[in-house]
């Protein structure tokens, strides 16, 4: 089949590409590089350099052929800058998917992946794991951009026809088994590679957003989810957009601390990991913790790789082969 995969030369998008490729279908990736990499683009997948700030090309970009799945991974996507700048971020995130969906109504396109966010749950702390059917409360303007997209999708089913899977996803990390991907932010912001570059000695001890938590250890709980684990349930998804829309959460169900990432670090690093605490961060819950059942139970989506250890032993290796992330 052939699939559309809009910032196919990011993290999220470029391992859904990968799985894409690899399970034997045709993938072409947009991109306009202004946070991917080209080299992320995966081997065989064809590129196209499109901004969907520009409907026009959009739409264009939409037209060279019959897409039997878009899925839609190209977003501004860091929390604290939406907090800074709220306007852009609801602007921007808003304006790029509206043109790319009306781009797919109007060619006919009846599958559409959404790279949506547990940030729609990022308001008022709430006992975990959270549902699919939990109340929305955005915690940013990120989170309400995502809101905004996912109701825009309603309509473009109830009144083109288009069916959507809209997946809320934890906290992605980890790289491909296989070495071939790995996460490469300019800049980072995710714990993960955070911690690991300080084992590393890349970056200054790391800081942890606030130690006062009502947790076990007084830091952050977040549920992390293998990026390979979420590419296969992307291509699940694809699978149930036969005569419905569907909406996931998606996480391991297992939420860890931030020290517990850090010890995690240091466990399969062999290396001590230098950090000092720091101030809370506007709009970051104590816990967000998924409750995944719904997609287990329709698609048979099973996580592989839910060990912290083994999620970080990936992004581990990837960063000690390329110590200049994509540029290496």
């Amino acid at each position: 089949m052939n699939y559309l995969v809009t910032g196919g030369a990011g993290f999220v998008g470029s391992h859904v590409a990968q799985s894409l490729l690899d399970a034997g279908h045709d993938v072409t990736v947009l991109d306009n590089l202004s946070t991917g990499h080209r080299a992320a683009v995966p081997q065989g997948a064809d590129f196209l350099e499109v901004d969907l700030a520009d409907a026009d090309a959009t739409d264009k970009a939409v037209g060279t052929r019959r897409w039997d799945g878009v899925l839609h991974f190209a977003a501004l996507s860091l929390v604290g800058d939406s907090m800074r700048e709220p306007f852009h971020y609801l602007r921007q995130n808003t304006l790029t998917s509206l043109n790319l969906i009306q781009a797919c109504a109007r060619h006919g396109t009846q599958r559409f992946v959404f790279s949506s966010t547990a940030a729609l749950f990022g308001g008022d702390d709430r006992p975990p794991p959270i549902a699919d059917n939990a109340q929305i409360d955005p915690g940013s303007p990120y989170g309400e951009s995502k809101f905004f997209i996912e109701r825009a999708l309603v309509w473009a089913d109830r009144i083109c026809g288009l069916r959507s899977a809209c997946l809320r996803y934890f906290n992605a990390a980890g790289a491909d088994p296989g070495g071939r991907l790995g996460e490469d932010h300019r800049p980072e912001t995710h714990l993960i590679p955070l911690t690991i570059d300080a084992a590393l000695g890349r970056r200054p001890p790391l800081k942890l957003f606030g130690d006062d938590y009502a947790t076990r250890d007084g830091t952050c709980v977040r549920d992390y989810i293998h990026v390979t684990d979420l590419a296969d349930a992307h291509i699940r998804a694809l699978g149930q957009l036969t005569d419905r829309s569907v909406t996931y959460n998606l996480g391991n169900g297992l939420g860890f601390t931030n020290l517990e990432v850090i010890r995690a670090v240091e466990r399969v690093s062999g290396r001590k990991v230098p950090w000092e605490p720091a101030p809370r961060r506007a709009g970051d819950p104590a816990v967000l913790v998924a409750d995944s059942s719904r997609i287990r139970k329709e698609t048979g989506w099973d996580p592989q790789y839910q060990d912290i250890d083994i999620i970080v032993a990936t992004a581990l290796r990837w960063r000690e082969a390329h110590p200049d992330g994509y540029g290496s």
